[in-house]
């Protein structure tokens, strides 16, 4: 695992140079990676792949909060609050990836998933759709599972 943490940081190095040819190596910054979080995996799997020269995007739907709160002061003078925030579903569609790529000319979604984290019946039902239109779907749980996978494709 510490291998491929450590070829991206590689390939993040690379870019960065030639990004700024003029910057000494010493002085140039790379992120800090790791794929413990879904987060941090997330930010893996991008990275890597825009340093490949790949096109590579994180997809949200996550939908929107709509605050129906409202604040007043009673007769004593206390402020209160009444009502509640509720969220309206996004307009992606239901188990969308959380990564969408173009590699060599191909599509290919990408689910981060961390730990005990599995796919609900939404994703799966996306999987499927994504692969009987001729696209790939890859369950993503840690960088160097990913970077095998890659390497494989």
């Amino acid at each position: 695992m510490e291998g491929a943490i450590k070829c991206l940081k590689q390939a993040a190095f690379k870019s960065q140079r030639q990004r700024y040819p003029s910057v000494p190596d010493y002085a140039i910054a790379v992120h800090r990676y790791t794929d413990k979080t879904a987060n941090g995996l997330t930010r893996c799997i991008l990275d890597y792949l825009r340093f490949e020269g790949w096109q590579a995007e994180r997809i949200s739907n996550t939908g929107r909060p709509i605050d129906g709160r409202k604040r007043f002061t009673d007769a004593v003078g206390f402020t209160r609050e009444i009502g509640s925030v509720t969220w309206i579903p996004g307009q992606g569609t239901p188990g969308t990836a959380d990564i969408s790529a173009t590699i060599a000319g191909k599509s290919v979604k990408i689910e981060v998933k961390i730990g005990r984290d599995r796919q609900s019946e939404a994703q799966r039902k996306y999987q499927a759709d994504v692969e009987a239109a001729g696209g790939t779907y890859v369950v993503a749980r840690t960088f160097a599972g990913f970077l095998d996978w890659y390497n494989n494709f």
